[in-house]
This record gives structure tokens, sequence and C-alpha cells, in this order.
């Protein structure tokens, strides 16, 4: 299957222009969602939960580009990281009839029975964000970003940082399950495979700042803070409470331990400029006219490519620097 690479960044921003090539009537803005007529479109948007500043930012685009000013009527479900929760809202939304459903899945797994259920009723899924184990054939299409990507880029510069040095590793995983989690990690593994690092313990902090200090904390108490050279984390609202763990045991978090996290919101961006982070892989939010433009195009009945990637960068402390000001996120 062929991926289409949907180019995101503006200048050295981070953030994208969003502009869906080739969208029968347009996609958002039109005033009519793309449908032709007066009558709005309806969503219904299960999204995962409200975890991270990531997540919220996700959120947010969603809600601007699936407006009423936008032609659409938008159904906002959060699950609050809750899978059956997650799986109920969308029974929901095909029991109210919606034009189209768009879910940002908590988990890969058990998604089939309610994807055919919303193919039987003839309403068309775009996924967002995450993916699913279930058959393509059971959503329209699918976008997000490269997870194995950025676990890879986030593994080549701990490869390439450490080297030959024994170092020693422990990683803050994302909710067990979940594509990013799986996919990051998978891809962190492949880059530093045959290198000097050890990874000593892994753990989930569920993407959230409280579980990142939370599960930091047992990793100092069981190691200290000597016995860790280097910190992954799944994302940057983990690595920010990881930071607070260290600085409460007496540590000068990206020194005494490096620290390499995906997400480049704008909190941890702070936190690479200071110092106290040492690289971030970015994952960009900012999907709501992409999910929009997907919708409008498959009930106008368009082909549409059933994977849609987001290109990601990737920031040092200087680069972070350079940007951070400009961020939109």
């Amino acid at each position: 299957m062929h991926k289409r690479k949907i180019l995101a960044s503006v200048a050295i921003l981070g953030a994208f222009t969003l502009a869906v090539a080739g969208c029968s009537g347009g996609s958002g803005g039109n005033g009519d969602g793309g449908s032709g007529g007066d009558e709005p479109v309806s969503v219904g948007f299960a999204q995962t939960g409200s975890e991270s500043g990531w997540r919220s930012a996700n959120t947010e685009s969603m809600k601007t580009a699936f407006s009423a000013d936008n032609g659409f009527d938008l159904t906002f479900n959060a699950a609050d990281n809750d899978p059956a929760a997650q799986i109920a809202a969308v029974r929901s939304f095909i029991n109210q009839g919606v034009d189209a459903i768009v879910i940002a899945p908590i988990v890969e797994d058990g998604w089939d029975d309610v994807l055919q259920e919303a193919a039987d009723a003839d309403i068309p899924v775009i996924l967002e964000d995450r993916t699913v184990t279930a058959s393509e054939d059971l959503f329209a299409s699918w976008v997000g970003l490269d997870f194995h990507k950025e676990g890879v880029t986030a593994g080549e510069w701990a490869a390439e940082t450490f080297g030959d040095t024994p170092t020693k590793i422990v990683v803050l995983e994302g909710t067990t399950g979940s594509a990013p989690a799986n996919e990051r990690a998978s891809g962190f593994d492949e880059a530093i495979d045959g290198t000097a690092i050890e990874t000593i313990d892994s753990q989930t902090g569920d993407f959230t700042r409280d579980g990142g200090k939370t599960v930091m904390e047992g990793f100092i108490q069981k190691y200290g803070i000597d016995g860790i050279d280097l910190l992954y984390a799944h994302n940057d609202d983990m690595a920010l409470g990881a930071i607070e763990a260290i600085e409460a045991a007496g540590g000068v978090p990206g020194e005494d331990i490096k620290i390499v996290s995906i997400d480049a919101v704008k909190d941890g961006m702070q936190a690479l400029v200071d110092g106290k982070i040492n690289y971030i892989v970015e994952c960009n939010p900012l999907l709501g006219e992409l999910a929009a433009g997907l919708v409008t195009d498959v009930l106008a009945g368009t082909a549409v490519e059933k994977k849609n990637y987001v290109e990601d960068q990737s920031f040092t402390q200087e680069q972070a620097a350079e940007v951070i000001d400009s961020r939109l996120y």
C-alpha cells in the first residue's frame, strides 16, 4: 500500500499549512462541509481523553476544523482513556445516525465489532492520530504520524550521542496497548540495537505528567540518580513529570540524567531550551483540517488514500530556541 506523505511544515515553525489537495467541493471553510447543501454534516468524534498538552492541542484543532462555520455539526466525546467508554461513544454515534465518525483510538485492539456495526449502518469511519488492528476494510482512511519513525529518530539520537559508552536507560511508556506506545518502543529499540545502551527498566506512565513523575520516582528509588544515565519518554508530559522527580531527588535533569522525548509541545520545548530535556522528536497534533478534508472527500465519494502521514521534525536545544516563540502549540 502506498503512503501519501502530507508535508506539514511552515518554514521553521513546526506548524503546518493545512491544505488537502483534490477535495471535491473543498474541505471545511466553505460553509457546507463539502456536502453541497445547506444541511450541516453531522460528525461524531471519539477522542481518547485529555491526558496531555498534545491531546488538548489535538482536540482544539479538531473542534476548530469541524465547526459550524465550516459546515459541520460535531458531537464530541472524550473517553478519559477508557477503551470501553470510547467504544460505547462510537455505538452512540451510530445510533444517532451521524453522517461520519472520527476516532482517535485509545488502544489498537477490540475495534472489529463496533467498526462492523458502523459499516453495516453505512457510516464511514476516519481514524485520526492512532491506528487499530481491525481490518482496513472497516475504516475509510487514517491520518496521523509515523510513530515507529518517531521512535527510530529518538533512538538514532541516543545511539549517536552515547556511541559505544555503556549507558543505562529507563523508559516511560505510553498507554499500554496504544499504537504510539507500541511503535515508539519498537522504533527506538531498533535504532539502539547493537549499541552499548542497556534498558534496565520500562514502565507505563499513561502519557500523563503525574504518571511520568510517579514512575520516575520509583526508578530513582530503585536505581538512584547515579544508576540511570538516560531517560526515554514516549511523550513530553511524562518527561516533564520525570523532571520534577529528578529535581526532587536532588538531581539535575539534562545533565545527571539525559532525556529524550517525543511531542514538542510548548512546555516540552521550553524544557529543551532550558537544558532539562536534551532532544525532542515532534509529533504534530494539528490534524483537524486534514481529518475534515478526508470526511468531506469520503462523503462526496472521492477516492482517498488509506493512510495519510504527516511529516515530523526533531529539535536540539539550539533549534528549539530558534522556533519556540512562534510555535502554534
